[in-house]
């Protein structure tokens, strides 16, 4: 009951719906196919933009009334109803149930309702009071989803007034609500919309319950929740106490839709990948997987529900599937807004939106209002901080007094607005039908996200943004989820309900919340404004009552408004970290900077000097220097040799300088630019030709550091790329090379200038910008808002993106960055297909790159503080933190760099004077810092050579890294360390300047003979002990060299935390070491052998026992296991700060035994990260004593039980169970241990925080920080990065997710309606840092520029001529050397030459003649067997000017001749059919043409119906300079991209006819590739025929075609016989054509000389075509080119002899004689005869050659022979190419011809045994010449009357071939020639019939016998027509 119309198709409104759903169709860009019938089957089709539902919102009520009445009367009539009595003493009046209780929504709008879990508040209208709705709490499952339907049948509701619950009929309910109905009730008629809460929390009307599809309108809120769980905060438990059961308020439905959506929210989806969520076993496919983390909301069914299925109605609440944990979403426009928001740790499952509308709250915050709020005065002072505001919701007071002490940000207010507005893929589908996350919900989330942060934590607003988002996306979308289900969920969640938090709520649920914190977070909460607040917060602040106070959250909350909040940051360090945020880099430097200059700095410096009991520091340097002036540090030099001299002092031999060799990921990476490279010319834009390109130019900019300028001048210096590319001579000099490098400083201008100058001069030649390090320096040119920054600043964005770069057509810019994500925002240049990224070197745990190194980067040291490991090579320095920590509350007005830098200078002082023997100072510095500067110190005693370790010093603050140098250096002088270890200041606007004697000492290890030599680069540093003070803000690409051992950041600026500045900070460490791993030198126990990822410890950590002062905590088993920190110092020496630091330290704990320390050491670690510090003063060994323990160890087994030995000896020794891992060399060299394991990196707390947690899939948190300071979020609504993302995918993700700020210099770059955003020509390489990335890209430019080379080379055969020794040996010679033309008369005295000479034809058999039967029986011997089947030898040349080209050359001037002519469109050709009658195949030849529009005028067509009546051909007479008069024909097969048909070059431009004879099968390819030429297509029975099938057809067809035209040219007035009779017919191969200048100047006559040049095609055939008498020569050949041609050969001009490849045919004189169309082999040969044989001239010019290319495909390669059963390709020999007849032998599936011919040319042996090698007695071939093989001469005799024959008197034949014999051949003819006695006979015919026909016709059985068993045939199926043999032998 209830649910009567549920089913129903309105049929009034059938035509309306179709025709709307098949619209809604053909727009829709849904994520899941729309079935045509749930779209008709009572479903909303139309969707009213939130606009047209608000000027809707008056007339809805009236008209879904009017449409629900005229439902019902044309459904069915109205059912009269008599409603039962109500019982008595119950209350009847309207609105009010029978309880009495009043149900008007006006009058119980503000009060609390308790609804039940998995009940909805719904208004039900009464007839009675058609302006009152009543309301009621109905069970969901009973009411219908967003598409009317899936509503169970029945009711369930409870009375919300009185509270009486369990109505099952909708009868009886409407009883008890006084509904007084005259008609049966139903409850689709009466219950009628949601109940939402507002913003204010009353309860209000709702969107429409859509019982019937028709009458969706524009709804304002969705019909159902979900269920939901207690928030699940990141790293807490959950909060206690529960919340109320109401709704969430909604936001105000009529709030503006916001900017309207355009293309560009779709603009990275794959479109395919949207439609489905396919599982593949339990998981989301790739795509999905993809679209996870891509998907932006983007496609949403415009009609609501039609992935619902259409079995029984279900409960309508879904969860999760179980297979697919974040499955795909479709973003239904009706969000539910009374969902509970929820956080939850599921990263990588949130979906994508892009850009926000904001569209926050009416009044902005950043306007004061109300009355003003003083700041007290001394506010800093007392309170040591400054007090961070951040404005929150509402308005925000002014403040006045002492403004200077607090800083207000609108950071939060910012993030509040971004997270309340929707996204721009919401507002297309009506945005104000989904609430975003209410004020009151962000501001108690906001409290949590507080309330669990630690102490030492600094709260983010990326955190705060997926907190909001995750809450926002778990309330709104779990209902959506059930849709993409493909089954029904297994585990139905259980309803459970948590609603909206209202704002009278807030202040005690935020109080609630705040309690569990240890008044971290308090809360103040106010009745008026937020003016009485935060006076109450400084009062407290001032009366010291907010001492524990971190953070104070002030919240104003009334009912009749909206909140105001704010939020101030009071605890003294999150306050400093987050104000000196504020500050942008600039900022930073001068505020550093002022403190310097103004002296504020001394007050540190003073409190410093009290520290110390013995005095002042300075003093006890003083005093030191003055005791030991007579004996400087003799302990410390005492076993310190000289550098290495010529009399044979100990050298260290484990010191090698690398050698340049390119490794195979660079190579890897270089092929992989190349391909891109490649794939932009292929791509059809015409981008790039880089067949137009001859050489390659190119310039490296890279950021203004003098190191960085260097360097790459080094690598460009060693690479010898220069020489490579031929851009310089052999003596290169630095000036030259500094020509290639540009650095960007103020002179940069100039030297690209020139660049640009160049590439514009030099059309042909490729310039490669490369633009290194090029995350640096992203400034507009435009941006004006710095005019007082330097000139550099904007210079790459003036240089690279200027027009004429983006214009030439010859400049490729290349970016090279480790950090590329600034370069991946919505408005890049860059296409996402032009990025390359560094290759990860492991594949399913496969090693792809075998190298002998392993890198360490930044995944690797997150990995080494990971449980397990042996070292954590990231540490955090806890005593230096809590010193820092104290002295920033002492001192608030410092900022925390110098005080940072102060104490770090410190540290290092106190640490050398230590190591020098003042052990007092030990006390006064940290265990990390004494680590260091005690193996800095000692590294140069350890190697025979004086090489030691480098330790970086980074401090990016110029003025405060001169005030460290100078300090240090003071501190070195005083100690007489100044030989010990150098200190250099790295200045990237300076190069670098070391002492002499350090200078003298890298000569000497680097062999340097030049005396002016001085290290220009870092990496020359090699082994110099020294300290390196890196300054600058941004590293700019310098390289660290192999010894760098330390890599000390404790002083980067770890307020600015965004994911590039962290990453590059890191990126000083990444470090190559050997993969190899040295048993001696493994830990057993820290490292698993079986894991190659890992890498062996330290380098045998004996040496830190030894030397390092037993510092190292990371060999204990304890440091192993732990996993949440490494405070490398939480167990060591405590400076005496800790004595100041009263507020954070608990008292010290001093232990004085190492029994006692070790024992406690487990103790202690837990008690870190509270704080905790432990003392340990007294055991630190001396240096001496540390020497002699290290030379005593003899075995593992050693126990070290000294008083002043380490704490952790005792795990050391354990950790080392075998013998051999304690092997120790006394001598061992520093830097050779050094470079084989990777630095270790020391960071500030909050820096090691962030980079080493990681989110639920393991990424860590800095990868998910702002990517760079010049970009921005597009919306706080972006999913989570994930770990699983590969460099593709962070790359989308950056593209769709962020936008660059104005002063980005791709801020213009805007998509205005094109889609050309992206520069062609712009590729971006990324790697990580250090990795290679400069050779990868000079490797490119080395094989970019052989490629070009090899684009104008080509491999020619280069072979001699064969038999040359079996030609007449005459010294008659019939021309003279210099003629040009043959005479005529003279040729025909010439005799023919029988022998082939072509090369090609090495294996085919001799042919004699007369001449030539003596002396050849050496053939044989001159042969080697091995070289006949041996790979063709070739030469490259350089293709010239006139040379054929393939499809891939693209020039401006040939492309007209390809097709690209504006006049035709491409492809406008027609198809025409030409039929003529050939009496020998016995039927009508049907041939086909193709003919381009362009071409058209070659042929001839009838006027009326187009018809192709003939080609045409020109006069004999015809003369002409740019017309070549002979049609050119191409037969070829599978080349259709590889085949050399473009002539434009070759004919040098020349009108010519060019034809391609194609087959039927091959036309289509062909077609595209060469749409500009005319095609022959041969008949489809041709498909599968040789190339003598198309010579056959090419000849007969140009016959039939002279016929017609001398026909038609006589009616012209032309004789027949001066119609141009010639064609060319060419192979597809031929490339470059030569002709020989003979020069007969000399004194004799027969003295001459000769030159070869190439020449164009065009001049040869002219030259030919003039020869005289031209028309009595039947075919007119050239020579092969060969690079061994000799004069001899040349110096008869002309031969009577065969030709090949490119001949002209007189198909006039040759009309009876044809090409045999069955032919695939020599089938040019047989034709040469035939022609000879008919007494036809055939004249060779011999002063023309042809060069013929090497293709690898195509041609005669296209043939397989494979067996015609089995589809798997087994070899078949051609042993097996013929078989018995009848016999049980494999069929091939292959031309019976073909079989024949092969089998001939390898077994013909069998046939002819008593041929072999017997040349003086060859077979006898009638008719035809087939290839029997190298061994086995042939003379070739023609049976026809009047024929030219060799004299066979003499000759005695070894056998006879009869192939296909005609009539011509008759018995007698026969019987003339001799045979040996056993002479073999082989008769080859069409059928076994034809067969005995001839034997009987040509009487062999009078001199052969025959045998029944030597019948054969070719292997092939009855149905392919086998040829048959006879063999027989001579009797």
């Amino acid at each position: 009951m209830g649910n009567s119309y549920a089913g129903q198709l309105k049929t009034t409104r059938f035509e309306e719906v179709l025709h709307n759903s098949i619209e809604a169709s053909l727009r829709s860009n849904n994520l899941v196919p729309r079935p045509i019938f749930s779209q008709l089957y009572l479903e909303a089709e139309q969707q009213l933009s939130s606009l047209e539902a608000g000027s809707r919102a008056d007339n809805e009520e009236e008209e879904e009334e009017e449409e629900e009445e005229e439902g019902s009367e044309s459904s069915s009539p109205p059912v009269p109803y008599q409603m039962k009595p109500p019982p008595e003493g119950c209350c009847t009046t309207d609105g009010f149930c029978q309880a009495g209780k009043d149900l008007r929504l006006v009058s119980i709008s503000n009060e609390h309702i308790e609804v039940p879990s998995g009940f909805l508040l719904v208004g039900a209208k009464s007839p009675n009071l058609p302006d009152h709705l009543l309301v009621c709490a109905v069970d969901k499952r009973f009411l219908p989803d967003d598409n009317g339907r899936n509503a169970l049948l029945g009711f369930s509701g409870n009375c919300v007034g009185c509270g009486k619950k369990g109505f099952c009929y909708f009868t009886e309910f409407s009883n008890h609500i006084n509904l007084k109905l005259t008609t049966q009730p139903k409850k689709q008629k009466h219950l009628k919309y949601y109940l939402v809460r507002n913003a204010q929390g009353a309860l209000t009307k709702g969107s429409v319950i859509c019982w019937k599809g028709a009458e969706f309108r524009g709804r304002q809120s969705s019909t159902s929740t979900c269920s939901s769980t207690l928030f699940q905060l990141p790293e807490s438990s959950g909060l206690s106490g529960s919340t109320s059961s109401e709704p969430l308020p909604a936001a105000n439905p009529s709030a503006p839709a916001g900017t309207q959506q355009t293309a560009a929210a779709i603009d990275h989806i794959p479109s395919t990948a949207a439609f489905s969520s396919t599982v593949y076993n339990g998981k989301e496919s790739p795509k999905q997987q993809l679209m996870k983390n891509n998907l932006s909301a983007l496609t949403r069914p415009s009609v609501l529900g039609t992935l619902t299925n259409s079995g029984p109605p279900k409960k309508r609440h879904k969860g999760w599937s179980p297979e697919s944990p974040s499955s795909t979403e479709t973003w239904n426009s009706q969000l539910n807004p009374q969902a509970p928001n929820r956080i939850k740790n599921d990263g990588g499952s949130l979906s994508s939106l892009p850009h926000s509308a904001l569209v926050g709250p009416a009044s902005s915050p950043a306007v004061g209002s109300g009355e003003p709020v003083s700041v007290p005065d001394n506010l800093l002072k007392i309170c040591k901080a400054k007090p961070v505001i951040f404005k929150g919701h509402g308005n925000f007071p002014y403040l006045c007094g002492n403004i200077n002490d607090v800083i207000v940000s609108p950071l939060l207010y910012t993030c509040y607005r971004n997270s309340q507005s929707l996204s721009r893929a919401y507002e297309q589908y009506g945005a104000s039908t989904i609430q975003p996350i209410s004020e009151e919900m962000q501001l108690l989330l906001t409290v949590y996200y507080l309330v669990q942060l630690a102490a030492d934590q600094v709260p983010l607003i990326e955190d705060l943004e997926q907190i909001f988002m995750r809450s926002w996306r778990e309330s709104h979308l779990s209902e959506i989820r059930q849709y993409q289900q493909a089954v029904p969920q297994a585990f139905p969640q259980v309803p459970s309900q948590i609603t909206a938090v209202t704002s009278a709520q807030l202040p005690w649920l935020a109080g609630l919340a705040a309690s569990s914190c240890n008044d971290s977070v308090h809360i103040i909460e106010c009745s008026y404004s937020l003016a009485e607040g935060l006076s109450e917060m400084f009062k407290l602040l001032i009366e010291g009552k907010l001492i524990k106070t971190n953070y104070v959250v002030i919240i104003c909350a009334s009912r009749n408004r909206t909140i105001d909040s704010c939020i101030v940051i009071t605890g003294k360090y999150q306050a400093r970290v987050l104000s000196e945020s504020m500050l942008s880099p600039s900022d930073y430097q001068k505020e550093v900077n002022y403190q310097l200059v103004t002296g504020k700095v001394e007050t540190l410096g003073s409190f410093f000097s009290t520290l110390c009991p013995e005095g002042d520091i300075d003093l006890l340097l003083e005093k030191f220097y003055q005791e030991n002036q007579g004996h400087i540090s003799s302990s410390l030099l005492a076993n310190k040799p000289t550098a290495v001299n010529g009399t044979g002092t100990a050298v260290c031999t484990s010191y090698e300088v690398e050698r340049h060799q390119i490794r195979p990921f660079q190579l890897a990476v270089a092929q992989k630019l190349l391909s891109h490279i490649c794939s932009i010319a292929d791509s059809s834009t015409q981008n790039l030709d880089l067949g137009s390109f001859e050489k390659i130019d190119f310039l490296i900019c890279v950021p203004p550091s003098e190191v960085t300028y260097q360097q790459t001048l080094f690598h460009l210096w060693h690479s010898g790329i220069l020489l490579e590319l031929g851009l310089e001579k052999e003596h290169l000099t630095k000036q030259r090379v500094e020509q290639y490098v540009l650095k960007l400083d103020a002179e940069a201008q100039i030297k690209f200038k020139v660049f640009l100058q160049n590439s514009m001069q030099n059309p042909h030649t490729l310039f490669v910008l490369i633009h290194d390090h090029a995350h640096w320096d992203l400034m507009s040119a435009m941006h004006s808002l710095y005019p007082q920054t330097e000139l550099s600043t904007g210079l790459v964005d003036r240089l690279l993106n200027c027009r004429e770069v983006k214009e030439a057509p010859n400049i490729v810019t290349l970016h090279v960055t480790s950090f590329p994500y600034a370069l991946q925002t919505q408005h890049t240049h860059i296409s996402p297909y032009n990025e390359i990224h560094w290759p990860s070197s492991y594949s399913n745990g496969v090693d792809l790159y075998h190298e002998n190194k392993k890198y360490f980067g930044l995944s690797e040291f997150i990995e080494s503080t990971l449980s397990g490991h042996s070292i954590p090579l990231l540490r955090y320095d806890s005593s230096f933190e809590a010193m820092v920590m104290a002295l920033g509350k002492r001192f608030p007005r410092l900022h925390s760099a110098v005080i940072r830098t102060f104490v770090l200078i410190q540290h290092y002082s106190a640490a050398m004077m230590a190591v020098c023997g003042l052990s007092q100072m030990k006390n006064y510095t940290s265990v990390e810092t004494l680590e260091i500067t005690q193996n800095l110190i000692n590294s140069s005693r350890q190697c025979p050579s004086g090489h030691g370790l480098m330790v970086v010093l980074r401090i990016p603050c110029t003025p405060l890294a001169a005030v460290a140098y100078e300090r240090l250096h003071n501190v070195r002088e005083r100690l007489a360390l100044e030989d010990n270890f150098e200190i250099i200041l790295g200045n990237p606007n300076s190069g670098i300047t070391i002492g002499k004697h350090f200078v003298e000492q890298l000569k000497v290890w680097q062999k340097i003979e030049d005396v002016d030599w001085r290290p220009q680069t870092y990496l020359e540093l090699e082994g110099l002990p020294c300290i390196l003070i890196f300054s600058g803000m941004d590293p700019q690409g310098e390289s660290l060299p192999r010894s760098l051992r330390y890599c000390d950041l404790r002083l980067i600026n770890s307020s600015s935390l965004v994911r590039t500045t962290l990453e590059q900070e890191l990126g000083l460490a990444a470090y190559f070491v050997s993969s190899e791993i040295h048993t001696e030198k493994a830990v057993v126990n820290d490292v698993l052998e079986s894991d190659p990822e890992k890498l062996s410890s330290t380098d045998n950590e004996d040496e830190e026992i030894a030397t390092e002062g037993s510092t190292s905590e990371k060999r204990s088993p304890m440091k192993r296991e732990r996993s949440c920190s490494h405070d490398s110092a939480s167990s060591s020496l405590s400076s005496k700060a800790s004595t100041f630091c009263t507020e954070s330290s608990p008292p010290q704990v001093l232990s004085n035994s190492t029994e006692e320390t070790t024992n406690n050491y487990e103790r202690q670690k837990q008690k870190v990260d509270k704080g905790a510090q432990t003392t340990i003063s007294k055991h630190l060994p001396p240096v001496t004593e540390q020497l002699d323990m290290k030379q005593n160890i003899k075995s593992a087994q050693v126990s070290i039980t000294s008083s002043s030995s380490s704490p952790f000896s005792s795990s050391s020794s354990s950790s080392a169970p075998t013998h051999n891992s304690f092997i120790l060399q006394t001598s061992q060299c520093s830097m050779t241990k050094a470079s084989k394991q990777p630095p270790i990196v020391f960071l500030p707390k909050l820096v090691y925080d962030i980079i080493t947690s990681t989110d639920s899939s393991g990424l860590p948190k800095s990868s998910s920080l702002l990517p760079y300071h010049s970009v921005m979020w597009a919306s706080s609504f972006r999913p989570l990065m994930s770990k699983m993302m590969t460099c593709t995918e962070q790359s989308l993700y950056y593209r769709q997710w962020t936008v660059p700020k104005p002063i980005h210099m791709d801020y213009n770059n805007r998509n205005e309606g094109r889609m050309d955003t992206f520069h062609p020509r712009r590729l971006l390489l990324s790697g990580p840092p250090q990795i290679g990335k400069t050779g990868a890209y000079l490797q490119f430019l080395s094989i970019l520029s052989r490629m070009l080379i090899r684009l104008t080379e080509v491999d020619v055969y280069d072979e001699e001529e064969i038999n040359i020794n079996i030609k007449e040996e005459s010294d008659q010679y019939y021309h003279q050397p210099g003629d040009m033309w043959p005479d005529l008369e003279t040729f025909k005295k010439m005799p023919f030459d029988y022998t082939i000479h072509d090369p090609k034809y090495e294996d085919a058999s001799l042919i004699c003649s007369k001449l030539q039967t003596i002396n050849n029986e050496d053939r044989s011997m001159s042969r080697r067997q091995e070289d006949m089947y041996t790979c063709r030898q070739t030469t490259r040349m350089r293709l010239s000017k006139y040379a054929a080209y393939n499809t891939y050359h693209h020039c401006e001037q040939c492309h007209q001749y390809m097709g690209f002519n504006p006049r035709y469109q491409l492809y406008e050709s027609t198809l025409h059919a030409f039929a003529f009658s050939y009496s020998m195949l016995g039927e009508e030849i049907q041939l086909h043409f193709i003919i381009p529009k362009s071409k058209e005028h070659h042929f001839v067509f009838s006027q009326p119906g187009r018809q192709l009546e003939s080609m045409r051909l020109p006069l004999v007479t015809d003369k002409s300079e740019d017309y070549i008069k002979s049609p050119t024909f191409t037969p070829t097969t599978g080349r259709h991209e590889h085949g050399l048909f473009n002539l434009y070059h070759a004919m040098d431009g020349a009108s010519h006819l060019h034809v391609l004879v194609v087959k039927e099968y091959e036309m289509a390819i062909y077609k595209k590739y060469w749409p500009n030429h005319i095609m022959l297509v041969l008949p489809s029975i041709f498909n599968s025929a040789g190339v003598g099938a198309a010579h056959f057809l090419i000849k007969e067809l140009s016959y039939h075609n002279l016929e017609l035209e001398r026909n038609r040219q006589e009616e012209l007035g032309i004789k027949p016989q001066d119609i141009w009779p010639f064609i060319v017919i060419s192979d597809d191969s031929c490339v470059m054509w030569n002709a020989v200048e003979v020069d007969c100047s000399g004194d004799r006559k027969s003295d001459y000389t000769w030159t070869e040049r190439n020449v164009s095609l065009k001049q040869i055939l002219q030259h030919i075509e003039a020869t005289p008498n031209v028309t009595h020569y039947a075919l007119i050949g050239m020579r092969k080119w060969s690079s061994k041609t000799n004069s001899a050969e040349i110096k008869e001009p002309f031969s009577c002899c065969h030709v090949h490849d490119f001949i002209m045919l007189n198909v006039d004189l040759t009309q009876n004689v044809q090409y045999n169309q069955n032919r695939f082999t020599c089938d040019d040969v047989d034709f040469n005869l035939r022609v000879h044989s008919a007494g036809l001239l055939i004249c060779r010019f011999n002063h023309f050659n042809v060069m013929k290319k090497q293709i690898a495909v195509g041609g005669q390669r296209s043939f397989h022979i494979k067996s015609k059963v089995s589809d798997t390709p087994v070899s078949i020999s051609p042993a097996q190419y013929i078989c018995a007849p009848d016999s049980k032998h494999t069929f091939l599936a292959a031309p019976a011809q073909l079989l024949l011919e092969k089998y001939l040319q390898y077994h013909s042996h069998r046939f002819f045994p008593l041929s072999l090698k017997n040349y003086s007695h060859p077979v006898l071939s009638v008719d035809c010449y087939l290839n029997l093989g190298p061994q086995i001469a042939v003379c070739y005799v023609s049976s026809r009357p009047h024929s030219l024959n060799i004299s066979s008197s003499g000759l005695t034949f070894s056998g006879l071939l009869l192939y296909l014999c005609d009539s011509f051949v008759v018995a007698s003819f026969l019987k003339k020639f001799h045979f040996l006695k056993g002479a073999t006979l082989c008769v080859i015919c069409q059928d076994r019939n034809s067969l005995r026909q001839t034997v009987v016709r040509l009487e062999l059985e009078d001199e052969w016998q025959f045998r029944l068993r030597d019948e054969f045939q070719t292997a092939n199926a009855k149905e392919d027509r086998p040829l048959f043999f006879l063999t027989g032998r001579h009797i």
